[in-house]
Order: structure tokens, then sequence, then C-alpha cells
């Protein structure tokens, strides 16, 4: 198996006990040697930093409580381990089918950093496939890699104006 096959899944839990589940899972896959098949397994935590009485206190806060993020394989072996976990309610989904997270849900959820490359470079010519300005045609003047945008300066009303658009929305003319 390629790691390649390997999604992101989210994984319901019951309240508090993300942690344990995450354990837990991880103690499972690690005895039954299935490493290849389910590969990470993370409660995604963020920093918050409180100032009591003068004193900088960082402590750290589930992002999302009563959630497990898990990278795996669906096979019918892999579902049951997650789904047969004590603390595990059910993966998200419909009738607890589980439904792969997005490139784009992994990037703003902040689970993984996906390198993403930018499908043309500065100077380009352009044409806009959807929103409000599809069909224009504009140059590309700035590449945000981390936002998955590009500036491109279009020309309205005999000005050049310059518009914000996602790598999808834009075309080679």
């Amino acid at each position: 198996m390629s790691q390649e096959e390997a999604r992101w899944y989210v994984v319901h839990t019951f309240s508090g006990h993300e942690k344990k589940v995450q354990a837990n899972i991880e103690k499972l896959v690690e005895n039954r040697g299935m490493e290849d098949v389910i590969q990470e397994v993370k409660v995604p935590m963020e920093e918050i930093v409180e100032i009591k009485n003068g004193k900088k206190k960082i402590k750290e806060s589930k992002l999302y409580p009563g959630y497990v993020i898990v990278k795996m394989i669906v096979t019918d072996e892999s579902w049951y381990l997650v789904r047969n976990t004590r603390g595990v309610t059910g993966f998200v989904g419909p009738s607890s089918k589980p439904i792969p997270l997005t490139d784009h849900e992994v990037r703003t959820m902040g689970i993984e950093h996906v390198v993403v490359e930018a499908p043309f470079k500065k100077g380009d010519s352009v044409k806009v496939t959807s929103g409000p300005f599809q069909d224009f045609i504009g140059t590309i003047e700035e590449i945000n890699i981390e936002k998955g945008t590009f500036k491109v300066l279009i020309s309205m009303f005999g000005r050049e104006t310059p518009v914000e658009l996602s790598f999808d929305q834009v075309t080679d003319i």
C-alpha cells in the first residue's frame, strides 16, 4: 500500500477523551503492526497566552473538542480498529462512513502543512474562470503560496484593478 492512499479522517470521541483515544489508537496500531495503514493520529491544539496577576502563562487548548483526526487508509480492519477503540463514538460522515477531508480542509485546519506550488509565475497572463471577474484577462502581480492566491491586475474601465483570486480561479490563456 502506498503513502498516497492515506487520507485524513475525523473521528468523534467522548468529550474530554481525545488524548486517551489518540493514545489507545496509537497503541493498538503498534500492537497489530498497522503503521502502514493507520499512519498518524492527531488532536489539533493551539497555544493560548493568559496573563494573570502580571504573569504570562501559556496554556494548550483543543481546537476541536470531541474530535480526533486520523491519517489512514480505510480498510475493513483499520475502520474496525478505530471505530471500536474505547472512547470513539464514530467517524464523521453519513451513517458513520468515513469521509476524507479535502486538501483545502487539511490546510485550513492546520493539520498538515501541505506545500502548494503555484501553477503560474509573476508576470504571466491568465484568464479568470470563476467568480465575479469570470472571463476577464489579467496579469499576475503577486503570488501568496500560503493562502493559495494570486493578486491579478485586471483592466476595468480603462484602469488596472488588483483582484485576489485563488489558484483554481485562473487558467492559462
